[in-house]
């Protein structure tokens, strides 16, 4: 652990994590405080933690109910106390080039209230991406006060800022959680039902060009735009995953209006 301390407050939801976790906080090692809040772990996730504060780390790890992803976020970011907060997630981790410039980062003139960070997955079969082949950027630091989540996101939920963001140049975040096809496609399966139930209850209605287009459009995305052709097969597959999950929010989408105006009868009598 460093003993050089940055003005900035990393924080964490978490469930059950006790695999990803260490690698996370170690990670943190420059930030002043760390917030860890729990939703009900059963694993080693509390043991793990209390390992990590007898150390000496600066973590304060506090048990909440599960208020939703934004909600939850929303609730560790109001216990930060620095100057400027990190969100980062349980299988995240600062890579050495983002730790490197975390000091001109938080040096920023007042006007700059937030910094969108990158994020390389971890394939399976080909490891982590280079860094020319990333996520699209999102906005992971915020000075105190100057962001807040928007409430109403079920998924992706992303802090809003009140001020000029700017894209940090180097570095980024690692994101370790190499889940198997059979079990990463139930997660986007979860993830495409609270994005589908978010944009039902807005009134968004389905439309035959996003069902149809859609998919594509986010394969070319993450394949040609972010560089996953890069990566071989296991970049192929990584993209085509993503194409999954916008199919089945649009698909999502449509059964949910269609059923609406036409509930499911069975006629089999009348043929």
């Amino acid at each position: 652990m460093s003993d050089a301390k940055l003005p900035l407050s990393a924080f964490i939801i978490c469930l059950n994590e006790e695999a990803y976790l260490g690698a996370c906080l170690d990670s943190l090692a420059e930030c002043a405080e760390i917030v860890v809040v729990d939703s009900g772990s059963t694993d080693g996730t509390q043991a793990l933690v209390e390992r990590y504060i007898a150390g000496g780390w600066p973590i304060r790890f506090v048990h909440e109910a599960w208020r939703g992803y934004a909600g939850q976020k929303q609730f560790a970011l109001d216990l930060c106390t620095q100057p400027w907060r990190l969100n980062i997630d349980a299988d995240e981790r600062l890579d050495r080039a983002l730790r490197d410039s975390l000091p001109t980062l938080l040096a920023a003139p007042p006007e700059i209230v937030g910094w969108k960070v990158a994020r390389r997955p971890y394939l399976i079969g080909y490891g982590y991406t280079p860094a020319r082949v990333r996520e699209r950027k999102n906005l992971r630091l915020i000075r105190a006060g100057q962001g807040a989540y928007d409430l109403a996101q079920a998924v992706h939920e992303g802090i809003v800022p009140r001020g000029r963001v700017e894209k940090a140049s180097a570095g980024g975040l690692l994101h370790y959680r190499p889940l198997i096809l059979d079990e990463q496609i139930l997660k986007e399966n979860k993830y495409s039902t609270l994005k589908a139930d978010q944009q039902t209850a807005e009134g968004r209605r389905p439309k035959a060009a996003k069902l149809i287009f859609s998919p594509l459009l986010y394969f070319l995305r993450l394949y040609l735009r972010n560089g996953l052709w890069r990566c071989g097969l296991p970049g192929f597959i990584e993209a085509m995953t993503g194409a999954v999950y916008a199919f089945l929010t649009q698909a999502k989408l449509y059964q949910r209006d269609a059923l609406k105006r036409r509930p499911n009868v069975d006629d089999a009598k009348g043929r």
